[in-house]
């Protein structure tokens, strides 16, 4: 895909956000795009590729947003940034000539979407890629839930440190604890508080803090929390209130 990227635009920057990904984890790539594209400078294209249904009928397209442009299969890749900054633009990526010649059925990455992206960095407006679309293929949300003194969540992404990311954020936190304690049970791992760091725990313990993205996250100080720990994406976490002192 780069080397596709630098024959048409060579004169391209090319930054890698991850390589990561599980296979098929489309919702895992939809949170790392998310918590990565507001850092780069206005203009920067970003080429995001899952793909489990690669080669079959679902679209691929591409977006202006908020400055930045994207590209990617239409299976709910870009949800969480079209949730942050709805698109002002999408189209459905058709065009042969901004395509290579032949395209394989399974690496479309290299001869669809690599070959549009690099055509943008050298100038090439959105529209000419193909026809508007006005809807998209959007994830189904998985919020936290409150009930009492209580917030269900779960986790959605292991990072490669094999840390432990939920979906619940740092504001639905504090706006339950109001100003009190929490403390977290993942599966049957109890932690008693959150932490500002890893180090605030001695090496190989159990913690929980807010990730660099301001979601809670379970983490093992110095070692992979999903492997000593044997939770993944899909274990559920609940969060309570502390007891208060009288």
């Amino acid at each position: 895909m780069k080397g596709v990227v630098l024959s048409i635009c060579p004169e391209a920057r090319l930054v890698d956000l991850c390589h990561g990904i599980s296979a098929h984890n489309v919702r895992a790539g939809a949170l790392e795009l998310a918590a990565a594209y507001r850092d780069f400078p206005a203009g920067t294209i970003f080429l995001a590729v899952v793909d489990p249904g690669v080669g079959s009928a679902r679209r691929a397209i591409a977006a202006d947003a908020s400055g930045f442009q994207f590209l990617a299969p239409d299976n709910g890749i870009l949800t969480q940034v079209f949730l942050q900054t709805p698109p002002e633009r999408v189209v459905e990526v058709t065009e042969p000539r901004y395509a290579r010649s032949t395209v394989s059925r399974t690496f479309e990455g290299r001869d669809r979407f690599a070959p549009a992206a690099a055509w943008l960095a050298t100038g090439v407006d959105l529209a000419q890629l193909g026809s508007p679309v006005t809807s998209w293929q959007m994830l189904a949300p998985r919020d936290p839930r409150i009930h009492g003194d209580q917030i269900s969540g779960e986790v959605v992404r292991v990072d490669r440190f094999g840390n432990l990311v939920t979906n619940v954020d740092r504001a639905v936190i504090e706006r339950f604890a109001d100003g009190g304690g929490v403390s977290i049970a993942a599966d049957t791992q109890v932690i008693d508080r959150i932490v500002a760091t890893y180090a605030d725990v001695p090496p190989g313990c159990a913690c929980a803090l807010f990730s660099s993205s301001d979601h809670l996250e379970v983490a093992v100080n110095g070692n992979s929390a999903t492997q000593l720990l044997g939770l993944g994406c899909g274990t559920p976490v609940t969060i309570s209130r502390a007891a208060r002192l009288a």
